[in-house]
């Protein structure tokens, strides 16, 4: 793993990881909500011996610079991965992103397709939230009380039911709780525009790179029928749903999302050089 020194881009500072050789094709990870750049461990493993592969944390987030919540909206996030890519000198890139992060994916490919190859959309939606008279007071509880008291609640949210109860899956369970327990009270921030988002549904028609949308059938924050509205408005997009997994499809089957990365990033990124 190779830390880079945190980057300042688009007026915030980044935490940012690199792995992977400098003359592969570029895989970009952008992480869910609640989670950050270590959201995406499987697939440097799985990934960086053949991939040159950037993960880092959204202002905010992780370890990455705090910001207050007018500035972290998803077009602010959209330019803080813009400006990454190009402060790195990277585009066109594959980029991926889950849910928060394929916000930030969607955008990313409607407004700046000079630097992304191809992007990769999973659990993730392009309408606005809607579950927001649900989805509120988990907000309001988390700025109040931090995450302890609605641990369960979230994990529920990013976990599919095989992770939530397969003892094959104790340790990933276990793990990613671990993570949440960790998180201060400012995520209620990040939260709280995920929940309030813009919708970018009538930006996708003019999406002209190439996109995967990856769903999971036990997803239980955002069902299928978004991922195949995106699919069905972004030109020529692929559908893959994923069994056995909720809304972090890429911890939950690593292995399956590595061999969809793989043979997506072969068919439309190029090799630097």
């Amino acid at each position: 793993m190779s830390a880079m020194p945190s980057m300042q881009v688009n007026g915030t500072t980044l935490h940012v990881e690199v792995d992977g050789p400098e003359d592969a094709p570029v895989l970009v990870l952008s992480h869910s909500l609640f989670f950050d750049h270590r959201m995406y461990d499987a697939q440097v493993a799985g990934l960086a011996a053949t991939h040159r592969v950037v993960r880092y944390d959204h202002r905010g987030q992780g370890s990455s610079a705090r910001a207050p919540r007018a500035e972290l909206d998803m077009d602010t996030l959209t330019d803080d991965a813009a400006a990454l890519i190009e402060a790195l000198g990277l585009g066109p890139v594959t980029f991926y992103g889950n849910s928060m992060g394929g916000f930030v994916a969607l955008r990313l490919a409607a407004r700046r397709p000079d630097l992304v190859a191809g992007v990769v959309v999973a659990c993730s939606s392009a309408a606005t939230e809607g579950s927001i008279a649900e989805f509120d007071p988990l907000v309001t509880a988390l700025g109040e009380h931090g995450i302890t008291p609605v641990v369960d609640i979230v994990a529920h949210i990013m976990l599919g039911d095989t992770t939530l109860t397969d003892p094959a899956r104790a340790e990933l369970l276990a793990s990613t709780r671990a993570h949440f327990a960790t998180l201060d009270r400012d995520i209620a921030d990040a939260a709280w525009q995920v929940v309030h988002r813009a919708e970018i549904t009538g930006e996708l028609p003019g999406i002209g790179v190439p996109a995967l949308v990856i769903a999971g059938t036990e997803d239980h924050a955002y069902p299928v029928a978004l991922s195949e509205e995106i699919a069905r408005l972004v030109p020529g997009a692929d559908l893959v749903v994923v069994d056995g997994a909720g809304h972090s499809v890429a911890c939950e089957q690593p292995e399956r999302v590595n061999a969809l990365l793989t043979d997506f990033a072969a068919r439309t990124a190029p090799v630097p050089g």
